[in-house]
C-alpha cells in the first residue's frame, strides 16, 4: 500500500506528491529552496536555497512520521559544482546520520533553483 503526502508544504508544482509512503520508507520528491507560505524560492545564494532545500524536507519527514535522522539517501542536483563546499557545510546540519548521497551536477532546475534534494527515509 502507498499513502501519498501531498499537503505538508505548498502545493506540489505539477503532477506529483511531495512525498510518498511505501513500504517501512518514505521518498521525498526532489525539494528546491521554495518557501511554503509563498512557493517563491528563497534568495539567490547557496547556502540560503539550501537552507529552505532541507527546512521543506524536515518538514515532509514530519508529516510522515518520521524525521531527517532516519534518512539513509539523499540525491542532491547542482547547478553550479564549485558551490559544493558552501553546501556541504548546510547539508551536514541537517543531515546529522550522514546518509548515503549522490550529488549531480546539472545544466538547470526548475523555477531558476541552483539546488535540489530528495531524501529517502526510514519510517
Amino acid at each position: 500500500m502507498k499513502n501519498f503526502i501531498s499537503d505538508a508544504l505548498s502545493p506540489p508544482n505539477g503532477a506529483y506528491s511531495h512525498a510518498v509512503i511505501s513500504g517501512n520508507f518514505v521518498f521525498t520528491a526532489g525539494q528546491t529552496g521554495n518557501l511554503p507560505e509563498t512557493g517563491k524560492l528563497i534568495g539567490p545564494s547557496i547556502t540560503e536555497q539550501t537552507e529552505q532545500v532541507c527546512k521543506n524536507i524536515k518538514t515532509i519527514l514530519e508529516a510522515c512520521g518520521t524525521s531527517m535522522e532516519k534518512v539513509v539517501k539523499t540525491t542532491c542536483f547542482l547547478t553550479d559544482m564549485n558551490d559544493i563546499t558552501a553546501y556541504n557545510e548546510v547539508f551536514s546540519k541537517y543531515f546529522t546520520s550522514k546518509p548515503a548521497r549522490s550529488t549531480i551536477g546539472v545544466k538547470e532546475l526548475p523555477r531558476n533553483a541552483i539546488v535540489e534534494i530528495e531524501a529517502v527515509a526510514e519510517l
